[in-house]
């Protein structure tokens, strides 16, 4: 029987960002996808920018810009459109899917991890040392031995069923067809109807145009039938009640589903992540970018487990900190199909809320309430909350003792933990010394205040403990989070 130490069903964005994480930190990591190759995908998905920071944290940002990566200027709740310009530190972009799988794949392979296709999970049996997983290809079944399984599987997740995850289903159903057309002599919309939801944009970038319908209670058709041009004509007279000049369509994809989250991430040695663990409808890029932000967060800590040096309970907050937010994604969305169906009963509450969203506070909040995330980490003894505990750190400029200019981002390329020393030397980090090997130490000055002379970030970027040059506390978050030297 074959054996790996991490086996990761899915070769999407998610399951390739966390194969790269756990490759960097020397734990060997196989993808297994039931696709033979990957898909003709012209998905174009919004990038928040917590995203761009996890990839320059990576030194993958560069490689995702340029063609295909452009600033959006704007973000709707439920077909209500907020300001982005109320929101300083807020960006979004649009990035072209297929290019996010291709970036990840390359990474997650250069560092080490194996993909392998025609690979698909019926079958797993789980125990206290890890996991017999079944697999089907055209060769037919073989068993394969894992320390640990992970779930990036999608929303239709197999590794979710067959491990007995258990889930909160609400919401109406949806269905839709994307496509995208050489040509469209129709009306450039975003339009609300009684039974959803009909856009068609242009897409400069590939002088094409994309339409997109989401019926809300209406069946899809069965997985295994074909969707045509035909098929996406009657979509759009169901929803508008009349015909739209369309042919030549380039591409076509169909989505259904249902807003669905599991209660845990983790089931002993078989986690989720992804859409596997949150799934509603997409919009604003919440799916993408949650199902990122679980890989990163999960990494480190099952690498760690894995290397035996977890301190206890470390890869238990994985689920602990993703679930709600993975919740919140789900019940946020609830929310935004709350707002356009049924059209006839939510008309008012648009109507208020359209008012209410002229209000800054208002409006930020709705732009911010899935991607701004802070975890609840408790404070340094004496002294009250900082404003950066337990949110993304900043991404300033580190000016070292040597005269380099460094940053945050560049701070964390190596996939460890980082200590920020903004003391000019006065902190005793002599607790570092035992752990050397996972906490990096940057000595700088910043070239804006952090609040903070000691800033002790994750390496998924989040800062865990911030105080003074006499580092009290910083011991205990060190422990908590690296472990010690027994570890």
């Amino acid at each position: 029987m074959d054996t790996t130490t991490v086996l990761i069903a899915g070769a999407g964005p998610v399951g390739l960002m966390l194969a790269g994480e756990l490759a960097a930190a020397g734990v060997q990591a196989v993808v297994v996808d039931r696709r033979t190759q990957a898909d003709e995908d012209w998905r174009i998905s919004t990038f928040h920018q917590r995203s761009v920071e996890l990839f320059e944290q990576r030194g993958l940002a560069e490689q995702l810009r340029g063609e295909g990566f452009y600033q959006w200027p704007t973000l709707h709740f439920g077909l209500l459109w907020l300001d982005l310009t109320k929101v300083t530190d807020q960006e979004n972009y649009l990035v072209e899917m297929s290019r996010v799988e291709a970036l990840l794949q390359q990474r997650a392979m250069d560092l080490g991890a194996k993909v392998l296709t025609d690979r698909e999970v019926v079958g797993l049996d789980a125990d206290e040392e890890g996991v017999t997983v079944r697999l089907r290809s055209a060769d037919g079944e073989s068993p394969i031995r894992c320390g640990y399984l992970v779930g990036a599987d999608g929303s239709d997740s197999t590794v979710r069923r067959l491990a007995g995850f258990e889930t909160v289903t609400g919401g109406p159903s949806w269905y839709g067809v994307l496509a995208d057309l050489e040509t469209y002599e129709g009306q450039i919309e975003a339009q609300l109807y009684p039974g959803g939801v009909f856009g068609a944009m242009p897409d400069p970038q590939r002088g094409l145009y994309r339409l997109q319908t989401i019926e809300f209670d209406v069946p899809a058709p069965s997985a295994d039938t074909p969707v045509t041009i035909e098929e996406l004509d009657a979509n759009i007279e169901r929803l508008t009640g009349s015909k739209r000049p369309i042919a030549n369509a380039r591409w076509l994809r169909r989505y259904s589903g249902r807003s669905e989250y599991v209660t845990q991430y983790r089931l002993g040695r078989v986690l989720l992540a992804g859409d596997a663990a949150h799934h509603h409808l997409f919009t604003a890029g919440h799916g993408l970018n949650t199902g990122l932000n679980d890989a990163v967060n999960l990494g480190w800590k099952l690498a760690a487990e894995v290397r035996g040096t977890a301190p206890e309970g470390l890869l238990d907050s994985y689920s602990a900190e993703r679930q709600p937010v993975g919740a919140r994604a789900c019940e946020a969305l609830r929310a935004q199909t709350a707002l356009m169906y049924p059209l006839e009963s939510v008309a008012p509450l648009r109507a208020l809320l359209t008012d209410l969203i002229t209000y800054d506070d208002v409006n930020r909040h709705l732009v911010t309430m899935v991607s701004d995330v802070r975890y609840p980490f408790p404070a340094p003894e004496g002294t009250g909350t900082p404003a950066i505990l337990g949110r993304p750190v900043p991404n300033v400029s580190l000016k070292t003792a040597d005269g380099t200019v460094t940053g945050t981002a560049e701070a964390l390329g190596a996939g460890r933990g980082a200590l920020l020393d903004l003391s000019g030397g006065a902190a005793d980090l002599s607790a570092l010394a035992p752990i050397a090997d996972r906490v990096t130490v940057v000595d700088a000055e910043p070239d804006q205040a952090l609040d903070a002379e000691l800033v002790l970030v994750r390496p998924d970027g989040f800062v865990a403990w911030a105080g003074g040059a006499d580092a009290a506390g910083l011991d205990a978050a060190l422990a908590t989070w690296f472990g010690t030297a027994a570890n």
